[in-house]
């Protein structure tokens, strides 16, 4: 029986079903587990939540247990997560947010997201099970942000550091799917399905040897072999866990096939490789080229998009065509030369107006010099300026451009 419970009435030898509230609100990565020790519920209790749900059919019940009961909530009825309507239950969509103002929400989500995802590593390192359906909380604030304003989450989580992107790149192609899915008209139960799955996509990377995950160097073949085992590790990892979904195993397993049927482990191609597996193959390159990795930096947003599209057989082409209206031609953290010999770095999308997004000017280059950034957005009616092409140049050619379009402070908190 679920029961609706305060806090301070949670003793060792309960089952935690969920705390009440914001997922970020807590410190813990799921909530599916049995107290078995003072010094967790000690974390639970000091945790700020005031509720929480037990079932008393799986730990103890509380001191009084003829009390009558709450009733529960529709979903932990039906078995499902109490936070999680039923997939036929309608949801309200979340209001439209400024960019700005969803960046600092973003920031929380990432902060947190980071650290749940070390969690499950750290349970898959030590043996473990992982059960898939405790992340599902994350997936749907991540899915909440990208729905609210799909720019912010997708553009803050790219600016991960070497040190964190075997992580964080599990919580930006979680909302790089989630973005995809939308744009492509997939429901919003679909595109939780495909966050789900693009964050447990390398679960299987927790198995591989740490002295090859975090090499600072070009691998040799045989440790490339070693890391090309990860799809099926992570597959069989999520298998064990008993609560994966048949697309979330797919993904796993397939997100680096390719179209043409160079890629592994089966060497799939064409509409033998799931949807979500093709689109989970565009998202994780795109992170994982964008990315400061520990042995190279990252590409700029918009040279990457550029590459990608040169790349023969690698992607499904209608489903790359969405991925880039997404993001945007030139995404958010791109570099831009304008018609004036400016340069610029792109702040915001417009949806309406992808060739013309919001940018904030900093340097001139008939001058050869900075200039005191100015923002500006393209697309409103009787600007001058526009971009006439992306402005390549060599990584930190322009210092920290990421600091005019995203506020120091909100990148702060994300990494805390």
């Amino acid at each position: 029986m679920h029961k609706k419970i305060p806090v301070s009435e949670l003793r060792v030898g309960m089952h935690l079903l969920r705390l009440e509230g914001s997922w970020i609100s807590h410190p813990f990565w799921r909530t599916r587990f049995v107290i078995d020790d003072p010094r967790t519920l000690a974390e639970v209790r000091a945790s700020g939540v005031k509720a929480c749900w037990i079932d008393t059919a799986l730990g103890v019940d509380v001191a009084a247990p003829d009390e009558p009961a709450p009733t529960p909530a529709p979903a932990a009825a039906a078995g499902g997560d109490a936070r999680l309507p039923s997939p036929g239950a309608p949801r309200a969509l979340p209001a439209r947010n400024e960019f700005s103002a969803e960046l600092r929400e973003a920031a929380a989500v990432c902060s947190q997201g980071r650290r749940a995802v070390v969690a499950m590593f750290n349970e898959a390192r030590m043996g473990r099970t992982i059960d898939a359906e405790a992340c599902l909380p994350l997936v749907d604030d991540i899915a909440q942000s990208v729905m609210r304003n799909p720019g912010a989450l997708v553009s803050l989580a790219r600016l991960k550091t070497r040190d964190d992107y075997s992580y964080m790149h599990s919580v930006a192609v979680c909302a790089l799917m989630v973005a995809l899915g939308r744009r492509i008209g997939l429901s919003e139960d679909e595109c939780r399905e495909a966050g789900q799955a693009g964050l447990l996509h390398d679960i299987g990377k927790a198995l591989m040897p740490l002295e090859v995950l975090n090499k600072p160097g070009k691998l040799t073949d045989e440790e490339f072999a070693i890391m090309r085992e990860h799809p099926v590790r992570g597959h069989e990892l999520l298998t064990e866990g008993r609560a994966a979904t048949a697309v979330t195993l797919d993904v796993a397993l397939h997100h680096h096939e390719r179209i043409d049927g160079t890629g592994y482990p089966h060497q799939l191609a064409g509409e033998f490789i799931d949807r979500l597996a093709r689109m989970g193959a565009i998202c994780d390159v795109y992170d994982a080229i964008t990315s400061n990795r520990p042995y190279k930096a990252g590409w700029d947003p918009a040279t990457s998009i550029a590459r990608m599209a040169t790349w023969r057989g690698h992607f499904d082409t209608t489903l790359f065509a969405a991925f880039v209206q997404s993001l945007g031609i030139y995404p958010t953290g791109s570099l831009v030369r304008l018609e004036s010999q400016r340069v610029a770095v792109v702040a915001e999308q417009n949806e309406a107006a992808l060739t013309a997004p919001v940018v904030v000017v900093f340097y001139s280059l008939r001058m050869a010099m900075p200039l005191v950034p100015q923002r500006l957005d393209l697309s409103k009616p009787g600007t001058q300026d526009r971009i006439t092409g992306r402005e390549e140049v060599p990584p930190g050619h322009y210092g920290k451009v990421d600091d005019l379009w995203a506020d120091p402070e909100v990148m702060k908190a994300m990494r805390s």
